[in-house]
């Protein structure tokens, strides 16, 4: 049984960092392409980094570029996000996302619709 269980979120002042973690004991990772999304209140969830199955290629929105990094360890059957330089603009839940097309079938996407397994989310709150 697939269950994503995110970690890692909390409250923290505009400037610093979070790592977020997302893991499964009922699903190996290896084979998927991997992806982080959040929604803030009011507003629709939106995309906010991906990862092939490999680890080879990587997307991140325009909005985070240069501040958030996806990673995975597969040994560990977890994947990362790493937040640095946070914006109150980041406040949302983020939820972890697996496209369950083995091997990246139809490449890395954005769009949440092909994304098929969810977590529940961690909440992130950046004070200002």
């Amino acid at each position: 049984q697939v269950q994503l269980v995110e970690s890692g979120g909390g409250l923290v002042q505009a400037g610093g960092s979070l790592r977020l973690s997302c893991a499964d004991s009922g699903l190996s990772f290896s084979r998927y392409n991997m992806a982080w999304f959040r929604q803030a209140p009011g507003k629709e969830r939106e995309f906010v980094a991906a990862i092939n199955w490999s680890g080879g290629t990587t997307d991140h929105a325009a909005s985070v570029k240069g501040r958030f990094t996806i990673s995975r360890d597969d040994a560990k059957n977890t994947v990362y996000l790493q937040m640095n330089s946070l914006k109150s603009e980041d406040t949302a839940v983020y939820q972890c996302a697996v496209d369950r097309k083995e091997y990246g079938y139809y490449g890395l996407s954005v769009n949440l619709n092909d994304y098929d397994y969810w977590g529940q989310g961690t909440q992130v709150t950046v004070s200002s």
